[in-house]
């Protein structure tokens, strides 16, 4: 078969499936609901491919689109990378670069970003330092890491630091796939309370929830009760899949299946919770050398592929 895709079916894509909505995705891109549809339905014939399960709550990936939202991800990227490449006397062509990554963040954001910095920086000495959030923004204030990764709204001395927001992560409720909640569309904290809780103890992802877990204990008197704190984030899949818990996390760490091929369902939130914030954090008055702002730019279009505008 000839298919014939576009960097706009590639784009509407990408939008509709970080917002879960084509309305949302409409209001984004600024473009007509019908328009949006008319493509990812164009899209989906042209790959032979169902991508979204449809329903009146919104759009939800289904397993083949969550492996094409991979490889969109990546044309994107490649585009902005070719549209970069045009203008050579931008990019640094010596010197070196020390990005901090916390582990949780790197398996999600570091290698793409990596990729596309040492190509369009070929000549930087780029070296990694992978600690945990407290001792990166040590490194960060004394001036041993030019620049950091990591999750952005949730800072031990943001005084002392800025931080971009790259992209922001709604969290929702992980759950078994035959799980009684996974009947619902959406949950509320209150209902979660009542069934164990597997939280995971990495990058301060369980502190920025702490806030809203009080208000459900002040409001319904319930306390959620916790069968295990982990910093693994596979065993929290694992034992989330086989119904042991349920687990609030961010949706850049969600996959569907875990390594024993058990399903993972995920459910939106009633309650406003904050969303996890994955950016870059620097020193607050240092003065960003030529290989550092060339890291934020690519950064920055890396982040702009993810959300598909």
């Amino acid at each position: 078969m000839n298919r014939h895709l576009t960097l706009k079916q590639f784009r509407y894509f990408l939008t509709v499936a970080e917002s879960d909505s084509v309305a949302a995705a409409s209001r984004m891109l600024n473009i007509a609901q019908s328009a949006i549809t008319k493509s990812i339905l164009e899209l989906e014939d042209e790959l032979g491919l169902v991508l979204f399960e449809r329903s009146p709550k919104g759009m939800r990936l289904t397993p083949e689109g969550h492996r094409f939202l991979v490889k969109a991800r990546r044309v994107i990227g490649a585009v902005a990378d070719a549209t970069r490449g045009v203008q050579p006397a931008a990019v640094p062509q010596g010197g070196s670069l020390t990005v901090g990554v916390t582990s949780l963040v790197a398996g999600y954001y570091l290698s793409e970003v990596f990729a596309r910095f040492v190509r369009t920086s070929p000549g930087v000495e780029l070296r990694i330092v992978e600690e945990a959030p407290p001792f990166l923004e040590h490194l960060l204030i004394n001036g041993e890491l030019d620049i950091a990764i990591m999750v952005s709204n949730a800072l031990g001395e943001p005084q002392a630091l800025v931080a971009e927001t790259l992209t922001r992560s709604p969290n929702r409720v992980w759950m078994a796939a035959d799980h009684a909640l996974a009947s619902q569309e959406e949950v509320s904290l209150a209902e979660c309370a009542d069934y164990d809780q597997v939280v995971l103890l990495a990058d301060r992802v369980e502190l920025l929830m702490r806030g809203s877990w009080a208000q459900v204990q002040a409001q319904h008197g319930i306390k959620p009760r916790v069968v295990l704190r982990t910093t693994s984030l596979e065993a929290v899949r694992s034992l989330v899949g086989v119904g042991a818990g349920v687990a609030v996390l961010p949706d850049f760490l969600y996959r569907p299946w875990t390594l024993d091929a058990e399903h993972v369902a995920v459910r939106k939130l009633r309650d406003p919770v904050p969303t996890v914030d994955v950016g870059l954090v620097w020193r607050r008055g240092s003065p960003l050398r030529g290989e550092v702002q060339e890291f934020i730019e690519v950064a920055r279009d890396q982040s702009r592929g993810h959300r598909g505008r």
